[in-house]
């Protein structure tokens, strides 16, 4: 029982502190739960391939889901007038807001120093802070990395999180329809996306669905 309590503080925690930082960019809804979700179904049918069974087992998984939550951690970091921009950024605020990922994994390895040392529980959560705007290709950023020398827990994070973007309502744009999106990832394949997590996705994909509407948010004005 001991046990049971402190597991579910731990994850209490990582959600308040997910909730604390979703609170500041206030057009997100679901987007926790519903990413949470996503990189649980991605991880699941991944390990069916032999490559990643031994590294996808039940605790794996189970972290995994765990960290989600904390991708978006380092946008306590940024300013107000970028984060909650109504319009397009400019070239000097998208600088600004790709600090995000460093800045989430610097926290994490902060609050680690001060407790005395690495938490093991936030192994997966460092690399999904630092590394989910990552690409295949190794376009995307903070480091430019490409292919495997991207952790496999931010491949993950890294389509989950761009699925959720495209087929969810925000204040500049209307919700895509997930068949849409799916083939908008599907495109993306080996550019964007590993290979292998986009093989995974659209293998699961009825299941991504179901997932988004269960969770879909509330349109403006019928809450």
């Amino acid at each position: 029982r001991r046990m049971v309590e402190n597991e579910r503080i731990r994850d209490i925690t990582i959600h308040a502190l997910a909730r604390l930082a979703e609170k500041r960019d206030g057009d997100t809804g679901n987007h926790l739960r519903r990413t949470q979700e996503y990189v649980r179904l991605l991880a699941e049918q991944l390990r069916g391939n032999p490559r990643h069974a031994a590294a996808l087992d039940d605790a794996a998984v189970a972290a995994l889901a765990r960290s989600a939550p904390l991708h978006d951690i380092g946008k306590v970091a940024i300013p107000d007038h970028i984060l909650r921009k109504p319009g397009p950024l400019t070239e000097a605020e998208w600088i600004t807001m790709r600090t995000h990922a460093r800045e989430g994994r610097d926290a994490l390895e902060q609050a680690e120093r001060d407790l005395g040392g690495p938490a093991e529980f936030l192994t997966y959560a460092k690399e999904i802070a630092a590394h989910h705007h990552e690409r295949w290709d190794g376009t995307g950023y903070p480091d430019g990395l490409a292919g495997e020398a991207i952790p496999l827990s931010a491949r993950l994070m890294a389509l989950a999180d761009v699925f959720d973007a495209l087929t969810t309502r925000r204040c500049y744009k209307a919700p895509m329809p997930a068949a849409e999106a799916r083939e908008r990832i599907a495109s993306d394949r080996g550019r964007q996306f590993d290979p292998e997590v986009v093989d995974a996705f659209l293998a699961c994909f009825d299941a991504f669905r179901e997932v988004a509407l269960r969770l879909e948010d509330p349109v403006p004005g019928e809450e």
